[in-house]
């Protein structure tokens, strides 16, 4: 999409929604839609936004919705597209260069993911600190300027991994912290591919998540991402894992996930 439509798409968003600046994005991740409902606003679904991604997977809602959550004004998106849908990595780009125009500065990322951890079960979330592209993709192959090599040392902001930090501290909520691998999908790990990313240093895995901070880097956002842990990695129990399984039990983690945000967020 060009840089006139995002222009055009932010107008618009504007007249529904209002044209005050967003201060926070964020994305919701399998399962974790509902949590747009806490915020006191305006909701447009993603079929009256060119550009956005469509409801191509079962347990994200499609919409955009912005107001005001814990005094913030925020732009959350109830969906995300993946790589598996289409193959293609930059999925979400125009998606993150619209929320850039409409002012924000940060992007606070959620998602399902399965644990490594013994000690992570399922219900658990996971504040992620680093990430381990196994897939190999990058949403910035073929971007002919020199921003395309975007340094990715500080992927995850520190103070915003401490803010969460402290609301998790402050509201009694459990929360583990650690390595996230992107895993392409659509099809599930083998116990094979959990061992050898055990092995390299990820502490949960998942399908998403990591094009988007690439993309946000690249943008200039800050960026924080938390994971719901919904299942254990293949091989490390008897679950029978599968996306109604992800959808299930998503929500167990997804409390603790609003307590930890909301705490969080008039501190960022």
């Amino acid at each position: 999409m060009s840089d006139r439509a995002a222009a055009d798409l932010v107008r618009f968003i504007h007249d529904r929604a209002g044209d005050a600046p967003v201060e926070i994005g964020m994305i919701l991740g399998s399962g974790l839609g509902h949590l747009a409902q806490a915020v006191d606003g305006v909701a447009i679904p993603y079929d009256q936004l060119p550009g956005f991604p469509h409801a191509g997977v079962s347990g994200h809602v499609p919409q955009l919705v912005i107001g005001q959550f814990e005094g913030r004004r925020v732009a959350v998106l109830g969906g995300r597209a993946h790589y598996y849908e289409k193959g293609d990595p930059q999925a979400m780009r125009f998606p993150l260069e619209v929320l850039a125009l409409l002012g924000a500065k940060t992007l606070v990322l959620t998602n399902a993911a399965g644990s490594l951890d013994p000690e992570m079960p399922t219900g658990s979330i996971m504040l992620l600190n680093d990430h381990i592209n196994f897939s190999g993709l990058n949403p910035l192959i073929g971007e002919s300027t020199d921003r395309r090599f975007v340094p990715m040392t500080d992927a995850y902001d520190t103070k915003l991994r401490e803010a969460l930090r402290v609301s998790a501290v402050e509201s009694g909520t459990d929360m583990f912290e650690g390595v996230y691998a992107w895993y392409s999908g659509p099809s599930f790990e083998t116990p094979a591919e959990i061992r050898a990313i055990r092995m390299l240093g990820a502490d949960a895995v998942g399908m998403s998540t990591v094009p988007e901070v690439i993309l946000a880097r690249f943008l200039g956002l800050k960026v924080a991402a938390i994971s719901a842990i919904t299942n254990m990695a293949a091989g490390m129990s008897d679950e029978k894992i599968g996306h109604e399984h992800t959808k299930e039990m998503a929500p167990l983690g997804a409390a603790k996930l609003e307590t930890v945000l909301r705490g969080a967020l008039p501190r960022i």
